[in-house]
């Protein structure tokens, strides 16, 4: 994308004031979305992202530009601006760069781009046509294709010279069910860090009739009476629970600067001894994998939690600094335009040696939170308010009938420390996140967990 000449160049004229760091990252993404409503397409459309992001440092002063072209003159010049920021006597002369090959653990067998659009078309047409066969209540079907070939270089003052190519693909379908006077939605989104091969791990119309089925079942279930109570979430993206209402305590970004629940508790007992939670970049062809972040920095795989001890933090360069710390391999960006900061990749608890049937049996009246849904949550205090997609009753040891409209109330500190029993079959889910560094690709996931109390909203 850029020239060693020109990178050298840009990071001695970031370096020219003062700066003890520089940094320059450059992209050039290509993505292409297909929508289908009532599996007839409705719209596909391709980009092109491509420029470049500079960030200097002096101590833990950070300053960031970027410009949206990769031209020789514009990188230059985005040097430029961002080193007048800083007013000082350079600390560097030339700049010495050693181009490091980090190896691809996430190889691509069919790279999306080199496929015709109605390959792509007829997959996710198919979802959409077994979703709306399912039932006669479903009234609508839509459905998605996303590929994204993501290429980026990272070179720094200290000689690192990276690149890395991430390719991504995803698939949804949404299926509505409606009785005439309400209606009810259900959906499956599955991706991963794969290309077209992607088709060859699920079954099109499984997926659509696993959207069908949760919106038919939501159309007719009643709702569960208000409380506190205990709460059996279902592994996958029940793990969304952890990601929000712990995970983003634990990123650097909030804990070098006073703002999480979890400051200054490393090496302390901040979960119950069952709870085990991992930040893993390293799963192969996993949605929120890489192999290398993007200051440059090898994927890892870290135990943020180890039997309910508090081991580590997920950290970037710039809250390193701040804290002492050195990086994870946790710093995340969605492109160019955004400066970097510690970000989660597959988090999830990891497997304990509840088995399920005993999880459900434990709870004598309460919920069984089949499928998360949205929420939101305060990472200083840890405050969350999540609503249950697909909910159940559970009466005497048994799923029971069916139930919308629940949600979890609590503060994720609470909520860790809840978690009583862990079962042993952990799955993962796919999701965007979205913090000040930008939407990125996430997995969350979990076996089923048991919660002995917590806030159920409902009726």
């Amino acid at each position: 994308m850029l020239s060693q000449k020109i990178i050298r160049e840009a990071l001695v004229r970031a370096l020219s004031t003062g700066a003890d760091y520089a940094e320059v990252f450059a992209e050039h993404t290509r993505q292409k979305t297909i929508n289908l409503v009532s599996a007839k397409v409705d719209k596909i459309a391709d980009a092109v992202i491509s420029g470049v992001g500079i960030r200097i440092f002096k101590g833990t002063r950070c300053v960031v530009g970027s410009a949206s072209s990769l031209d020789d003159a514009a990188v230059l010049d985005c040097a430029s601006r961002v080193a007048d920021a800083l007013q000082g006597v350079p600390e560097h002369g030339d700049v010495l760069l050693r181009e490091r090959i980090f190896g691809d653990i996430h190889p691509v067998r069919i790279v999306p781009a080199g496929v015709e659009n109605a390959c792509k078309i007829d997959y996710v047409r198919e979802a959409c046509l077994a979703a709306k066969e399912y039932s006669q209540e479903i009234s609508q079907v839509t459905g998605w294709f996303l590929e994204v070939d993501h290429k980026i270089l990272i070179a720094t003052s200290e000689g690192l010279l990276a690149t890395d190519r991430q390719i991504r693909t995803r698939v949804n379908v949404s299926a509505i069910a409606s009785d005439g006077s309400e209606n009810q939605t259900g959906s499956t989104a599955p991706g991963a860090r794969k290309g077209l091969e992607l088709f060859e791990d699920f079954d099109p119309k499984e997926l659509g009739r696993k959207a069908a089925r949760q919106a038919v079942t939501m159309l007719h279930a009643g709702y569960i009476n208000a409380g506190v109570m205990p709460v059996a979430i279902e592994n996958g993206f029940g793990g969304v629970i952890f990601h929000e209402a712990c995970g983003h305590s634990l990123e650097a970004s909030g804990v070098a600067l006073g703002q999480s629940q979890f400051c200054g508790k490393l090496g302390q007992q901040i979960a119950n001894p069952k709870v085990t939670a991992i930040d893993d970049g390293t799963i192969p062809g996993g949605w929120g994998s890489m192999n290398i972040d993007d200051e440059g920095t090898p994927a890892q795989r870290k135990v943020l939690i180890d039997k309910g001890i508090l081991k580590t933090y997920m950290v970037d360069k710039l809250n390193g600094r701040r804290m002492g710390m050195e990086s994870t391999g946790s710093s995340r960006r969605q492109g160019y335009q955004f400066a970097p900061t510690s970000r989660m990749t597959n988090t999830y608890i990891d497997a304990g040696e509840d088995r399920d049937e005993d999880i459900i049996a434990s709870i004598e009246y309460g919920l069984y939170a089949k499928d998360m849904g949205g929420g939101s949550v305060n990472p200083v205090t840890g405050q969350f308010n999540f609503s249950v997609r697909e909910g159940y009753v559970i009466r005497n040891g048994k799923i029971c009938e069916p139930v919308r409209g629940a949600s979890l109330v609590g503060k994720g500190s609470d909520v860790i420390m809840n978690i009583d029993m862990v079962g042993k079959n952990v799955a993962r889910a796919q999701g965007m996140c979205g913090a000040s560094s930008g939407s990125i690709p996430t997995d969350v996931g979990q076996p089923l967990i048991r919660v002995s109390s917590i806030t159920v909203g409902g009726r």
